[in-house]
């Protein structure tokens, strides 16, 4: 088995952040790898990694990275494999991290989720390895199929609840 999505964060600190896009991607079955890189201390390292994911097979990459973040843009700047930057809260309540990631120059763009939000960067990754893959896109619809049902269950839950002015 090959990996087709690469998670990448900084250090093992960012781990229990990107748990989540690697239990999503798990429960998708789509096969993926996980290291730590860092752009500032390992940044050879980084240039291999970012020049090979094509060839090796890499569809998408997650990056993660807090504070300065400049390991998703330094990647994208080196491959042409889409990046998911995942801004870290580890100072600045990750707004550092979030600006750091999302203001990208022109020709060098990184898809940017929200602070802490590997979840979301996993389901982005999903759709686009779905675009090619009928068997993934059908996964990913039943995914949003069941994100209705649990609204519509809560909300038949909320009707249940009684207050006295509540109509």
């Amino acid at each position: 088995m090959d990996p087709k999505v690469s998670i990448i964060m900084g250090s093992t600190s960012d781990l229990p952040v990107m748990e989540a896009a690697a239990k999503f991607l798990n429960e998708m079955q789509i096969p993926f790898e996980m290291n730590a890189l860092s752009a500032h201390r390992t940044p050879e390292e980084v240039e291999k990694f970012a020049q090979n994911a094509h060839s090796r097979g890499i569809r998408v990459i997650i990056a993660a990275a807090g504070m300065a973040a400049h390991l998703p843009g330094v990647i994208a700047a080196m491959t042409t494999v889409p990046v998911i930057g995942v801004p870290i809260k580890a100072s600045l309540d990750g707004l550092d991290a979030l600006l750091a990631i999302v203001q990208m120059p022109p020709g060098i763009p990184v898809a940017t989720v929200g602070i802490n939000g590997a979840q979301n960067a996993a389901i982005l990754a999903a759709e686009i390895l779905a675009l090619s893959d009928v068997g993934l896109h059908q996964k990913m619809l039943q995914f949003k199929e069941d994100l209705k049902k649990k609204i519509v269950k809560a909300n038949e839950e909320l009707k249940a609840i009684k207050y006295d002015y509540k109509v």
